[in-house]
């Protein structure tokens, strides 16, 4: 197996988890793709600040939605430094409403930014990982995704982030043997959180940002032989 690539890239990585995940890969001495759908300059301003830890950046417009513009910003990704080594899937709208309250444009955008952008920029990296010997595939899932239960205020939400699941275990298990590993990150309620209610959390707060990214690069560190794992940063949420 060739040795590890540097570039990684992390979606949806403008602000939020993501920016904090792609920091947090520019400290352990990754060069770093930022992707970002509309907030151009937030992530140009996430670029300077990766730079100033010593590394390599760069920001990509791409709506991943689309498999054409997700296959694109792989291969421009790849080629911006020095071969893509580490894809991190943060990307993923959210909405919480009643589910017969829920436009199907609402229905197909959650499916389309969660599951199935996941799965456009799975497709196009895992051929140049494969030929590299090398890769790293973290998957932000949901916490209690593994938990089949009714969840009437998310549905297309939890349908998506379940699936998630499904995609990862089964690329998993057919790309170990190329030196690939993929795996799930699966928050609970975290400090950014759209709702946060801490009273559910037996740990009694909210997680933090940091506790995440440390969760991501316990994957990106570790060899291909964890895979298929699932590890959820959610203070016993949803158990």
């Amino acid at each position: 197996m060739n040795g590890p690539r540097k570039t990684a890239l992390v979606t949806g990585s403008s602000g939020g988890i993501g920016r904090a995940i792609a920091t947090e890969l520019a400290r352990a001495n990754f060069d770093v793709v930022i992707h970002y759908r509309t907030s151009r300059q937030k992530a140009l301003e996430t670029v300077r600040e990766l730079e100033g830890l010593g590394v390599r950046g760069a920001a990509l417009q791409a709506d991943l939605t689309r498999p054409e513009e997700a296959e694109k910003l792989v291969f421009e990704a790849h080629h911006s430094f020095d071969g893509l080594g580490v894809l991190v899937n943060n990307v993923g709208n959210y909405t919480r409403k009643p589910l017969l309250e829920t436009k199907l444009s609402e229905w197909h955008d959650i499916l389309d930014s969660n599951l199935n952008a996941t799965f456009y920029t799975c497709r196009s990296s895992i051929p140049l990982m494969r030929e590299a010997g090398y890769g790293r595939i973290v998957n932000i899932g949901f916490a209690g995704a593994e938990n089949l239960l009714a969840r009437p205020g998310i549905v297309p939400y939890a349908i998506a982030k379940t699936g998630i699941l499904i995609l990862s275990r089964s690329l998993a298990k057919s790309e170990v043997k190329h030196g690939i590993s993929v795996n799930v990150v699966a928050p609970g309620v975290i400090e950014n959180s759209v709702s946060k209610p801490v009273d559910e959390i037996p740990a009694g707060r909210l997680g933090t940002l940091e506790e995440v990214t440390g969760a991501v690069l316990y994957f990106v560190r570790s060899s291909e032989y964890i895979t298929g794992q699932t590890l959820e940063v959610a203070g016993g949420f949803n158990l």
